[in-house]
């Protein structure tokens, strides 16, 4: 796994051993980059960060802040090895996604990105409050991404901008109606 674009292009990232993390893939985080467009100066907010893959390129691309959100003891090690050996700074929560987003909205935090990568088995349980909470972070012209499984098409009170399948995976990103 490396960064694709930006200042940090072609640089190696460290992921955790083992099954419990599935990091995004070169191929489907560049299609993901395509589809969203630049991010020069964004605020990002990335939920079950894994690796922080996806963060770590909006950083590389220009985005101005990013808040990672991971629940792994082994994935927040990581995050932060990567986050050292790019010398980038950013702030790195280790708790559970769906909690930090709550207090997130009850802050009243908005952000320009917001990445979901859950668990692809856990998605159907955690759409309910998904749905709920992402609509109240995201900012009036900010964008969400969520990588699910191919088969789960997500539903959320968003408008759908697009969805498409890359292999096993489907990215559907999505913005305030």
């Amino acid at each position: 796994m490396r960064i694709i674009a930006g200042t940090h292009r072609g640089h190696r990232l460290v992921a955790p051993r083992g099954l419990d993390t599935r990091p995004t893939g070169d191929r489907v985080r560049e299609a993901a980059f395509n589809l969203i467009g630049p991010v020069d100066d964004a605020s990002v907010l990335d939920l079950f960060a894994g690796s922080g893959a996806m963060g770590l390129e909006a950083l590389s691309r220009g985005a101005e802040r990013v808040v990672f959100v991971e629940s792994d003891s082994a994935a927040v090690r990581a995050i932060e090895q990567n986050l050292d050996r790019l010398r980038l700074r950013a702030t790195v929560l280790h708790e559970d996604a769906a909690r930090a987003l709550r207090a997130e909205a009850q802050a009243s935090r908005r952000y320009d990105l917001v990445i979901s990568d859950p668990p692809y088995e856990m998605y159907p349980d955690l759409q309910p409050a998904l749905a709920r909470t992402l609509p109240r972070v995201l900012a009036d012209d900010g964008l969400l991404v969520v990588e699910t499984d191919a088969r789960t098409e997500p539903e959320l009170p968003l408008e759908l901008r697009t969805s498409r399948r890359y292999g096993r995976a489907r990215l559907s990103l999505f913005e305030q109606a």
